[in-house]
């Protein structure tokens, strides 16, 4: 088993990386620091080809693989963290899923815009009372005439405030088998977007509100029966959170080995001290664990769709370590870690969403578990009899 990336990944990654040195390392500080989106960042990567890697060519694509997409990933954040999530934005998350499911009308009109790096889609998805029990979902949609009347509202949306598309998730039925999606541009009547709230990486998102919104028929993507397509390619967007989450801890990790090995206390270098060295051991360990199951999750998606049960694994030991080394590494560094004048403490910030985001750590332990068990345990109380 040959544990190194092929050639021509390699070659893949070399080129990203010298691009990302060149082109997005100058700015990083500022645009980690800025609530709005790098709209500057997202033309410069769509030049590079790196928005729609693993899209099919006739769709705009550059007809690569999840493998690529996770690469560019990594690449980027090592010298501009918040691009990473241009990357993201560009390859997982609703813009896969669109691409997956979308009819050509739709595709011609949305994709060229969302490739260039000129608008941005935004998932609605989490409600109120719908978090990690998303087929509680209560936003309706019903069909009257050429139309769908959607009510209800979102919250928790990534990139609402600056997105020019919302793919919702809605109900046109009872049950998981009425619930899919529909298309909603941003001035459609009906639909209006709240004040921008901040979270704790200092990312902003807005609630989003659906009463008596009218949409046209052409922009249904999925109808009653196409919640399952949507969560299957939703493994496919856990990969993208797997990627940065572990991308941004290994930044921490170079960025307080270099601390260490420049940085002197009582006339030493922090290297030197048996207690640091420790501690580089265990984050380089488990960068490098993660490293493979993130590997082996994208590969399984080289010709299909990953499994629920591998990109399960991959997020909760990316997420574990990348936390776990971020947080240590802001540790090793000190108040210059701590401090707004590096990276890694927005890097902690950042990771700590994705443990929640994409799938809670507890989420991804059940559906392991169910893995392991081959069985389903629903987590809903049992109704009396």
């Amino acid at each position: 088993m040959d544990f190194h990336l092929s050639e021509e990944h390699q070659s893949f990654s070399d080129a990203v990386r010298r691009f990302a040195r060149a082109k997005l390392a100058g700015g990083a500080l500022q645009r980690a620091h800025s609530a709005r989106y790098p709209w500057d960042a997202a033309e410069l990567l769509s030049e590079q080809g790196l928005l729609g890697i693993s899209f099919p060519e006739e769709d705009g694509g550059q007809g690569g693989s999840l493998m690529h997409s996770v690469l560019a990933i990594q690449e980027v954040a090592q010298y501009c963290p918040k691009s990473a999530d241009i990357v993201q934005a560009g390859n997982f998350g609703p813009i896969r899923t669109f691409v997956e499911y979308a009819t050509p009308d739709q595709k011609a009109r949305f994709l060229p815009g969302l490739l260039a790096g000129k608008t941005l889609i935004s998932l609605g998805m989490s409600e109120p009372d719908a978090g990690s029990a998303v087929t509680e979902l209560k936003t309706s949609a019903r069909l009257e005439g050429e139309h769908y009347v959607i009510n209800g509202s979102k919250v928790f949306s990534t990139h609402s405030p600056e997105a020019n598309l919302f793919l919702i998730y809605v109900r046109f039925g009872p049950g998981v088998d009425g619930i899919g999606s529909v298309l909603v541009e941003r001035d459609t009547p009906g639909f209006s977007i709240g004040a921008p709230s901040a979270f704790m990486s200092g990312e902003e998102w807005c609630q989003l509100y659906f009463e008596e919104c009218r949409i046209p028929a052409a922009n249904l993507l999925l109808g009653a029966g196409g919640f399952k397509k949507q969560i299957a390619g939703f493994n496919v967007e856990r990969l993208g959170n797997s990627s940065r989450s572990l991308a941004l801890g290994r930044y921490c990790f170079n960025q307080a080995r270099e601390h260490a090995l420049t940085r002197k206390q009582f006339g030493r270098l922090l290297c030197e001290f048996q207690g640091i060295q420790w501690k580089f051991a265990d984050m380089a360990t488990k960068l490098d664990s993660a490293q493979l199951l993130l590997y082996r999750a994208a590969l399984e998606g080289e010709h299909g769709l990953p499994t629920a049960h591998s990109t399960a694994i991959a997020k909760l030991a990316c997420n574990q370590a990348g936390w776990d080394v971020a947080n240590e590494a802001l540790q090793v560094m000190g108040a210059m870690g701590y401090s707004q004048e590096s990276l890694v403490e927005y890097c902690v910030r950042r990771i700590r969403g994705w443990m929640i985001a994409g799938g809670s750590i507890e989420m991804l332990k059940n559906r392991i578990a169910e893995g392991v068990f081959e069985r389903s345990f629903s987590q809903r109380t049992s109704k009396a009899g």
